[in-house]
């Protein structure tokens, strides 16, 4: 049995990862079992180094091997902003819903077919020995004109999954769960671990 620090402290995003990472030998702890133990600022300029920082400063903290992720969302018609600067768009204590009001009106008259995004995600496990594995994954959409959907959380409710015609925030956790960003990242570092 491994046992990994799941390396946050944003409760939406730990029991998300949570179910995502549940699976025989392997065990999940989090980072508010420990005394001690907080978040590093998120200081890289991509996900990968965001997610880098997260994870080392987890195995620092606890001594264990940590599963960090870090996930951006890149809207063309923004030239790719947010991006690694997501969660803090508009200021470093934003909440949900002041990150989905400055997008929605940085794309105030803009029409559908130009509000196309995705989603992307990198999760790393990092081991007390240095080592480490990386996985990741990108979903596509678009913006909505307002959100839509009581589910999932950041910006969920306007992230609208072309082909279904829904958001993120319209799915329920098992449907998001098998096929958003953050599922597909952690399928490909789940693949990496049991190689």
């Amino acid at each position: 049995m491994t046992t990994y620090v799941v390396a946050t402290f944003n409760r939406d995003k730990a029991r998300e990862l949570a179910a995502l990472l549940a699976a025989p030998g392997r065990r999940l702890r989090f980072l508010d079992e420990f005394a001690g133990a907080t978040a590093p600022e998120e200081t890289g300029a991509t996900l990968i180094e965001n997610a880098r920082i997260k994870a080392l400063a987890a195995v620092a903290a606890t001594g264990l091997p940590a599963i960090a992720d870090d996930t951006g969302l890149e809207v063309d018609a923004l030239d790719g902003a947010p991006g690694a600067h997501a969660a803090r768009f508009a200021g470093p204590r934003a909440t949900y819903a002041d990150n989905v009001a400055l997008l929605l009106e940085r794309l105030r008259g803009v029409p559908p077919a130009r509000r196309t995004a995705r989603f992307r995600s990198v999760c790393v496990a990092r081991f007390p020995d240095g080592s480490e594995r990386v996985g990741g994954g990108v979903i596509e959409g678009r913006i909505t004109d307002a959100p839509r959907g009581a589910h999932g959380f950041g910006y969920d409710p306007v992230f609208e999954i072309i082909e279904l015609g829904r958001t993120l925030a319209e799915l329920d956790a098992s449907s998001k769960n098998a096929r958003s960003h953050r599922a597909l990242a952690i399928r490909a570092l789940a693949a990496r671990l049991e190689a």
